[in-house]
């Protein structure tokens, strides 16, 4: 997959096994791909942050951080997984019905703490961009996409003097194997939106998508422009 021999296969093993599947030791440890999944978090966002840095010399920080986010989002690497074939050699106990969708991209992340820890940040480096980067990545697309549904309505809100808040908790359906959160967005006290995700951030960023899906900045302008006159 990567073109290269492991020096530790062990840790590759690891780096597959998901939490649902975990070896449990004697001592009661759980072994499965979370810690190196942690690791390989850190990992991919400083390779990309250097990689974004190169091929993007005259933007500023606000754009490179952006994009960058865009790059390492859930969404985005568990597109990379499947796209290199990754996903088909995930171990997990809960076949195609398993809750936590983003198991694909988070052993991506796990993949690349283990390639960290055995062959060392450079060649981590060179593999992530030239190898998976500028073959599977559209820069372009990335750049005129916009998902970051809740920067833009926090920013928004800003520039119009207007406090928003993002409510969550668990939902009704919560459980420990099945994850799920309920967001409600507020301006100025009045709900305006809601959205439902496997996590807090998942479900803000759906929250404040459906802002955006049903009301213009006139439209909101002018809802506020009425609550502002009835609070008076």
């Amino acid at each position: 997959m990567f073109g290269f021999i492991p020096h530790n296969i062990e840790l590759y093993k690891l780096a597959l096994i998901h939490k649902s599947a975990s070896l449990v030791l004697e001592d009661g440890r759980s072994i499965n791909n979370e810690r190196l999944e942690y690791l390989g978090d850190a990992v991919i966002e400083a390779v990309t942050s250097d990689y974004i840095f190169i091929e993007y010399p005259d933007r500023d920080e606000g754009f490179m951080t952006k994009l960058r986010s865009k790059i390492v989002s859930r969404q985005s690497l568990n597109a990379l997984a499947v796209k290199i074939g990754l996903d088909t050699h995930v171990i997990s106990n809960g076949g195609a019905g398993i809750a936590q969708k983003h198991i694909h991209g988070d052993a991506f992340e796990a993949m690349m703490g283990a390639i960290y820890l055995d062959q060392g940040y450079e060649f981590v480096n060179r593999l992530l961009i030239n190898h998976i980067y500028y073959r599977y990545l559209d820069l372009e697309e990335l750049t005129e996409s916009e998902n970051d549904f809740k920067s833009r309505l926090i920013e928004w809100c800003q520039k119009n003097h207007h406090k928003v808040a993002f409510r969550t908790e668990h939902d009704k359906e919560y459980a420990a194997n099945h994850p799920v959160f309920y967001c409600k967005v507020l301006v100025d006290g009045m709900e305006i939106g809601h959205g439902v995700g496997e996590s807090k951030k998942e479900a803000e960023q759906h929250a404040a998508f459906s802002v955006s899906q049903y009301m213009t900045d006139e439209q909101c302008a002018s809802l506020l422009d009425r609550v502002d006159r009835l609070a008076r």
